[in-house]
């Protein structure tokens, strides 16, 4: 028997309720605040609800996580027997989350962790006006666009993908910064910066043109300014089965067609 005492949290669809009465038939769970691994049953948006709750109360377990959703993209593959000698055999991957300082219109300062991106969204029928600064120099003094997103190496694959951004390999040490839908500058097309930077967004004309900053699944709307850094304190750790490593998942996505 291992001494490693496992929390299963489950997403709430009716496969992941089936494949978790399996699980806990055959093995021994402990409550999330007495647990030194975790098992997630769901697809990458509950993966993701997972790990920003371990932000949250800022006690971070190795996770691992099998797909139950979707597209499962951060997920292993869903089977039911040998569980304890699939996770002893795992491979970890630690991930830095970004982390988003916002600032409304208001003049309410808003901190939050994003795992796989901060996007910037035109709130309005109006394009969004946006300064953009990198390290305390200003890059492009007016972008006009539908938004801008940074990404990560491990969402580089998701909605920056989606916008045309390029796909970052796993351990790269870069940040993608992708522009949405660019109308001005007609020809830029994003960049790649080291994950040492800090990127900085003011909204220009922010009462006309209304900008919200999203991390990951959380908005704030009507910002003025935007922050965004990778935070180099904080590292998940994620499990996957050594055929299915993120990283080998990641690079393997610039080959797909």
């Amino acid at each position: 028997m291992s001494d490693v005492r496992r929390a299963l949290l489950v997403s709430p669809t009716d496969a992941a309720e089936d494949a978790a009465r399996a699980l806990r038939e055959r093995d021994d769970w402990v409550d999330l605040a007495q647990a030194d691994e975790v098992v997630a049953l769901g697809g990458d948006g509950f993966l993701l609800q997972t790990l920003h709750q371990m932000l949250e109360t800022r006690r971070i377990l190795p996770t691992f996580g099998m797909n139950l959703g979707t597209v499962g993209f951060l997920m292993n593959e869903w089977r039911e027997g040998g569980l304890s000698a699939r996770i002893a055999a795992a491979k970890t991957f630690s991930v830095n989350p970004l982390k988003m300082e916002a600032v409304t219109i208001s003049g309410e300062r808003v901190i939050l962790p994003a795992i796989n991106e901060v996007s910037l969204l035109r709130e309005t029928r109006q394009t969004a006006k946006l300064e953009v600064t990198v390290n305390d120099r200003i890059v492009i003094p007016e972008l006009v666009c539908d938004g801008v997103l940074v990404a990560t190496p491990a969402g580089s694959t998701a909605y920056n993908f989606s916008a045309q951004g390029p796909i970052l390999p796993l351990g790269s040490a870069m940040l993608a910064l992708t522009p949405i839908s660019p109308f001005r500058p007609r020809r830029w097309r994003g960049a790649i910066l080291p994950d040492t930077a800090r990127i900085s967004f003011r909204i220009l004309e922010p009462g006309k043109r209304p900008v919200s900053a999203v991390a990951d699944q959380r908005e704030v709307r009507d910002v003025t300014r935007i922050d965004v850094m990778i935070d180099k304190v904080t590292a998940l750790k994620l499990l996957f089965d050594p055929e299915h490593a993120l990283d080998d998942r990641i690079a393997m996505e610039q080959f797909a067609v």
